[in-house]
């Protein structure tokens, strides 16, 4: 190599230091016009482009170094972490594998080979291969470090946690701290966790990773204020960073911060439907997504989870016997207290009958509860898995030889997507808990009803449709009701209508409210009932009235409580005012249970169109409107009508008797009849088509 050549690597080397990979990228392609054959400047050129993205580019540098320079293992390491990033894990596995056949091994080729191992969902191999690079540099802190994350994903997070510790006793270095917070924040262990986050960012103070951590920790501690101020932070560091993007749109609907959702709901609905995997599909739900950009969203976290497994594989499935009941497994992280609970345990109850075996896989750890105790009692098996990794949630339904598994949450928080991207069981249902497509190809069934599904929403769906002959979401009707106390004990005037919407705040956006407050002023003396978000967050919507021309003393804001006294408040609401496009879900099952009246405004997406769903099959469609001008009507002709209203709360009472919605032994019995339907195709070899539950009970 001569001078001018060592100048060039220099000074490259020199920009990439100060993290100038344009500069540093421009500057080695200019230089290899005239040192087309030096492998060390094709590199760097290598180098500058990953940086820069450009990872397919890097690869043909990285690839043309190999050629000059077969002995050098530094561009076959490189080679290995480009095609990391174009998300080939199994090819940067083969390169690091031919890079140990043909050179002598160090720890950095070790390491590359470790880190394409993980890439490639093979933590138990990756953690044998760091471990082989730690003889040869036991107190390398890269590699102890790597080793720690490989041991968080094997459930070993005792043991990464000693790994930590042993790096930060030498050096303070920032990812160990990183590491340190998500191995606490696993294990739930959020005030410590956040700590950790926050001496690593005292380290590093421009990198955005930790106050988007601290978010992520304030949010779990349901200190949302704190949680946007964060995003904020990481995103004023990194306006790249998407996901601190996706999480702060959704945190700021919680606390009623509109002033910039729409521009941030056109990004995150703009980068879905390219793809991008890190908008969240759960909170693009609440944004005025189409069914196109949500089914958009879902692949591409399904994608990801799929490339992020690799080539982990379940062992083979125990032979069954054919003379068996159906083996029926749930999963969810809301089989404690927990709202989807109250849907569904009745349902459940009702379903332990012969021909069905039963197994509830709890993700969510032990509560004490009654309805906890009440699910086990309703299982064949119930199953605490809220410890285990997803891998092993997977072996554990495997072992129990679930013949059909049913995913209550899919993508929403708390769920175990990438247990059932394992294929645990030969049929895999997404139902009730994410009010939209999986996206996923290893969801074989999605389970709805023909309102809140529709044909013309059919083909948004990634999954099979099995539709119920009935509404799809189920509910407790063995729920009591108990007198409701006076009005006075929630603030709420003795005279006057009472509007509720007791759905979580983050439903209730800037459109939702503007046709409420239309509402409001149209009906003199009523007030607006809603739950209690936090001070700030009720200023904030406070404000929001008075810009609209409404007084902020008509809003009241009662704290959530226990869910028998809040069914009993319902008694002195007198309309529910429905949110889009989010509908109310559990608290439209709730309001009506309870006798009050629910209005809405179905939508063009499964999660607009849940309330409608309930309204339609309690019969009473015609609080299902077409339009925000017929809501706004609608309401104010009921405000100022107080015996349609009274004759609204007896029809409920009545179309509760008479019609199937809230009928769980029925309920059970076309769930049932769909999962039979789903196994009798696999037994016969056919593939997962459309059901329609209807067709099923006019064979039956």
């Amino acid at each position: 190599m001569d001078v001018e050549g060592n100048r060039d690597i220099e000074a490259i080397a020199w920009l990439l230091e100060r993290n100038d990979a344009q500069g540093a990228e421009a500057h080695a392609r200019h230089a290899l016009e005239t040192q087309p054959g030096d492998a060390e400047l094709t590199r760097l050129h290598g180098v500058s482009l990953l940086l820069l993205g450009r990872a397919a580019e890097a690869c043909a540098a990285f690839e043309r170094s190999i050629e000059l320079a077969p002995e050098a293992f530094a561009p076959r390491c490189n080679l290995s972490a480009a095609l990391l990033a174009l998300d080939d894990a199994p090819a940067a596995v083969r390169t690091m594998e031919s890079a140990l056949a043909a050179m002598p091994a160090n720890p950095a080729m070790w390491n590359a080979l470790a880190n394409a191992c993980v890439a490639n969902g093979d933590h138990a191999r990756a953690r044998n291969v760091y471990l082989a690079a730690l003889n040869q540099a036991p107190d390398d802190p890269r590699l102890l470090l790597n080793l720690a994350a490989a041991e968080i994903p094997l459930g070993e997070l005792a043991e990464a946690e000693r790994l930590v510790r042993t790096v930060l006793a030498r050096a303070q270095a920032p990812q160990a701290w990183m590491l340190l917070g998500n191995i606490q924040r696993t294990q739930r262990q959020f005030e410590r966790a956040r700590q950790a986050y926050e001496r690593g960012a005292a380290l590093a103070p421009d990198d955005a990773t930790f106050p988007y951590h601290c978010g992520l920790v304030d949010e779990e501690l349901q200190r949302y204020e704190s949680a946007v101020a964060e995003y904020r932070r990481a995103l004023k560091r990194d306006p790249g960073l998407v996901p601190a993007l996706s999480q702060l749109a959704f945190v700021q609907r919680r606390l009623y911060d509109w002033h910039d959702s729409d521009a941030m709901g056109a990004k995150l609905r703009a980068l879905a439907l390219q793809g991008q995997p890190d908008v969240a599909p759960f909170s693009l739900l609440a944004e005025s997504s189409t069914a196109d950009e949500q089914l958009a969203c879902g692949r591409a976290q399904a994608r990801r989870v799929l490339a992020r497994l690799g080539n982990t594989r379940l062992p083979p499935a125990p032979a069954g016997s054919s003379e068996a009941p159906l083996r029926v497994g749930f999963v969810s992280c809301g089989f404690h207290a927990h709202p989807t609970a109250l849907l569904c345990v009745q349902a459940f109850e009702e379903m332990a009958a012969p021909g069905i075996e039963l197994h509830l896989f709890a993700t969510s750890p032990e509560d004490d509860s009654a309805m906890r105790r009440r699910l086990r009692d309703a299982a064949h098996a119930f199953h605490d898995v809220s410890e285990l990794t997803p891998v092993a949630i997977a072996q554990r339904i495997r072992a129990a030889r679930i013949d059909i598994c049913v995913d209550m949450d899919v993508w929403c928080g708390g769920g175990v997507p990438s247990a059932f991207a394992l294929r645990p069981a030969p049929i895999q249902v997404n139902w009730l808990g994410y009010p939209g497509t999986s996206g996923a190809e290893f969801y074989d069934y999605a389970v709805a009803d023909h309102f809140v599904l529709p044909e013309g929403l059919r083909a948004h769906f990634s999954e099979c449709i099995a539709w119920l002959p009935r509404c799809y979401q189920p509910s407790d009707a063995t729920r009591e009701i108990p007198a409701a106390p006076p009005r006075r004990a929630f603030h709420l005037p003795e005279k006057g209508v009472v509007f509720a919407c007791f759905n979580n705040s983050w439903k209730l956006n800037a459109q939702s409210f503007a046709r409420i407050c239309a509402v409001l002023r149209g009906t003199p003396g009523s007030v607006l009932w809603l739950l209690d978000s936090g001070r700030e967050a009720g200023d904030r919507l406070r404000a929001a009235a008075q810009a609209f021309g409404i007084d902020a003393r008509r809003l009241v804001f009662s704290p959530k409580l226990p869910h028998a006294q809040h069914l009993a408040r319902h008694e002195l609401a007198d309309l529910f005012l429905d949110t889009h496009p989010y509908n109310a879900h559990t608290t439209a099952s709730d309001a009506l249970w309870a006798g009050c009246p629910v209005l809405t405004c179905p939508g063009d997406t499964f999660a607009a169109r849940v309330a409608g769903s309930i309204n339609h099959h309690l019969n009473m469609d015609a609080m299902n409107v077409r339009d925000e001008r017929e809501f706004i009507d609608t309401a104010i002709h009921l405000a100022r009508d107080p015996g349609a209203l009274s004759a609204l709360r007896i029809r409920i009472q009545r179309r509760k008797r008479e019609t199937g919605l809230f009928d769980m032994h029925g309920y059970a019995r076309d769930f049932a009849a769909l999962l039979h339907a789903m196994w009798q195709r696999r037994r016969e070899g056919l593939a997962p088509e459309d059901i329609d539950g209807g067709a099923l009970q006019n064979v039956t």
